[in-house]
């Protein structure tokens, strides 16, 4: 029961200053956000390579990384820890995720390739929601290389 607590407790801190984070953009307020921001990596850093180590918390950090190339980055990581403990609902949202960055930056191959492995884990999940945002974002780019 111990190290349950401890696993919910983490979410709870992850979620809680994601939504402080939400908040703190919404008002605008780029202190409170760069001060909620610094959380969140402490939390990540402090984890990493320990039992307290999940990928969870690496895309919340991603997500909310300002700088595209350095989200990716995190992104990464993140990605890398989902594939270590096989965990297909965050190998799913991480690739969406990715893809979005990437096309953004207009690299659209390494979105799709994003997309398809995405696509790949998300036949394993439960979410369909997820599984058709993959789907249309893979449709759209596949379908905006066959204009060009």
């Amino acid at each position: 029961m111990g190290s349950e607590m401890c696993i919910r407790d983490r979410y709870k801190a992850v979620y809680s200053l994601a939504e402080q984070l939400m908040e703190a953009a919404r008002k605008d307020d780029q202190a409170e956000f760069d001060l909620f921001y610094g959380q969140l990596k402490a939390i990540c850093t402090d984890n990493e390579n320990t039992e307290k180590d999940h990928p969870e918390q690496w895309e919340t950090l991603a997500d909310f990384t300002e700088d595209l190339e350095a989200a990716l980055v995190v992104y990464e990581k993140a990605r890398g820890k989902a594939l270590a403990i096989n965990a297909k609902d965050h190998l799913s949202s991480i690739g969406l995720s990715m893809a979005k960055l990437q096309a953004d930056l207009g690299q659209n191959e390494a979105a799709i390739k994003s997309l398809e492995s995405a696509q790949v884990s998300a036949n394993k999940i439960e979410d369909k929601q997820l599984k058709a945002e993959i789907d249309e974002l893979l449709e759209s780019l596949l379908a905006g290389q066959e204009e060009q």
